[in-house]
Formats: C-alpha cells, sequence, structure tokens
C-alpha cells in the first residue's frame, strides 16, 4: 500500500453507524467509543493508576470521538477536558457528551498537541493518552507541556504502541504507519525522554498482548461486515485498513512491535519552593 490511508475522518464522520458499533462490540468487548487498541478493563486498571477522585481535572490527550473521557469520568467523578486534532472527533465527541448528561464536566476542544496546550501553568491534575503519543513529532517538547501544566504530583500516563523489539522490514514499518504520522522508537527512549522533560518514571508495564488480541478481533469483525463497510469506505480504503489490522497483529503477536505504557509523575514541591510561591 502506497498512500496513507484515512482511519480516522471515515470512522468519525460514521461513528454513531450501526455497522461501526456491532464491529466495536467485537473487537473490544465492552464498547465505550473507544477507537485504539485498549479496552474497558485497560482503562479502569490506568484510573487506579491515576489516583482519580471528584476533584481530579484529567486531560485526555487525543480524545477522539469521547468514549473514553465519558468513560473515564464516570469511573473516577471528576472533570475531564478532551483535545483532539480532528474536528469530526470533537464534533462526535460533544454530541456524545450531551447525549449521556455529563457536558457539564466533560469538554472538548479541538488542539495540536504537539504544540503549546490551551492551558495555563498547574492546571491539570492527570493527563492520559492512549495509543497516540507515536503520532506526535516533537515528543520531548510534549512530554514537556504535559510536566508545565501538571500539578505538583500530578500523573501523566501514556502508551507508545509502536516500540521496535525485534526484526521489522520496510514493508513492514510502512503498512504499520500507513494511517497517518508515525514515530518509532526503541526501547529506553521513552524513559530517557520523561526523565528529561522533568517527570519520574513512576511505573510501566508491557501491554503488548492486549493490541495482538484487538487488532485480530477487529481484522475479523471488519471482515465479517465487509459489505457494509465497503460502503462507507469504499473498496480501496477497506482493503488498505485491513491490510493495516493484519500487519500490526503480526508483528505484535511475534513482538517485533511492542506497546508499552508509561507512567510519568512531576515531583511534588518542597517545602521551601511552596513558600517561595506564597510568598
Amino acid at each position: 500500500m502506497n498512500r496513507k490511508v484515512d482511519l480516522f475522518d471515515s470512522t468519525y464522520s460514521h461513528f454513531e453507524a450501526e455497522v461501526l458499533a456491532r464491529i466495536r462490540q467485537k473487537t473490544f468487548g465492552e464498547d465505550f467509543g473507544q477507537n485504539s487498541w485498549t479496552t474497558a478493563d485497560e482503562y479502569r486498571h490506568w484510573a487506579e493508576w491515576l489516583d482519580l477522585h471528584e476533584s481530579s481535572h484529567v486531560l485526555e490527550v487525543a480524545s477522539g470521538s469521547g468514549g473514553p473521557a465519558i468513560f473515564l469520568a464516570e469511573l473516577c467523578g471528576g472533570r475531564v477536558t478532551g483535545i483532539d486534532i480532528n474536528a469530526h472527533g470533537v464534533a462526535a465527541a460533544v454530541l456524545r457528551a450531551q447525549a449521556h448528561g455529563l457536558a457539564d464536566r466533560v469538554t472538548f476542544q479541538k488542539a495540536n498537541a504537539d504544540v503549546i496546550l490551551p492551558f495555563p501553568d498547574l492546571a491539570i491534575d492527570a493527563i492520559i493518552c492512549i495509543d497516540s503519543a507515536n503520532h506526535f513529532p516533537n515528543r520531548l517538547g510534549v512530554l514537556k507541556e504535559w510536566h508545565r501544566i501538571l500539578k505538583p504530583g500530578g500523573k501523566a500516563l501514556f502508551t507508545d504502541p509502536v516500540v521496535i523489539t525485534g526484526l521489522v522490514s520496510n514493508e513492514e514499518l510502512a503498512a504499520r504507519s500507513s494511517i497517518g504520522y508515525f514515530l518509532f522508537a526503541p526501547p529506553g527512549v521513552n524513559e530517557h525522554l520523561i526523565e528529561e522533560a522533568g517527570f519520574e518514571l513512576a511505573r510501566q508495564e508491557d501491554v503488548t498482548e492486549n493490541a495482538a488480541a484487538v487488532s485480530k478481533r477487529w481484522f475479523d469483525a471488519r471482515a465479517e461486515d465487509y459489505n457494509a463497510m465497503v460502503q462507507i469506505e469504499g473498496e480501496e480504503r477497506y482493503v488498505g485498513l485491513q491490510q493495516f489490522f493484519s500487519v500490526v497483529h503480526r508483528l505484535t503477536s511475534e513482538r517485533r512491535l511492542s506497546r508499552f505504557v508509561y507512567m510519568a509523575q512531576k515531583r511534588a514541591a518542597s517545602r521551601e519552593e511552596g513558600q517561595d510561591e506564597q510568598s
């Protein structure tokens, strides 16, 4: 496949279509409007890592159609702000929050996560970014922005689904990155960037197995609804995306491209720093 295929616009523009809801159910088991390799169980697990509560203000970076942000708000009872660069995704997210009666504490806005974020210093309690950090060209700059807007002691959790942990051909890399900009990294790079941005690496876990399982179920579910999917995507895009899901499954199941979750924590302000801020 030589040309980039559009996954996000076609998905977000038809997000409430019956066939896509059916495919999500088959793919994820519990459909809460996600569009990555994550499951509801992962989100519950990571919400515990972040230690969220009713007074928490969470920023979800690359919030997509809004389902995960709403799910997170329902889990912790706090406020969630989602940002995404895709206008169709933001529009779908706003409607979804209204439909869930959560528009007062779950909000969305169009923003580029790779530049200065539209939030003041020390404004956010926690940040979550699932399977999207690999799309940001300036990863160190992104992490530094997260550090700037987090309160002392705040946590940032993100996954990187394309850590190179084996031999990967140029054809496989091209297919894996066929849906947009991708930044591939070897083990150790994310850990180094987290520290360079001023964080401490609090937790890290290999979650490749979930990506392997989800990508296989996604491929199969789409194939079962071939006719309906071709009506939405067209033959060329459908074939391109099926190739994409097939390559994701092969690379993750063989552990040649791995998916890791990282939780970075901003150091708590010392007593002296707190006194300086108050003076």
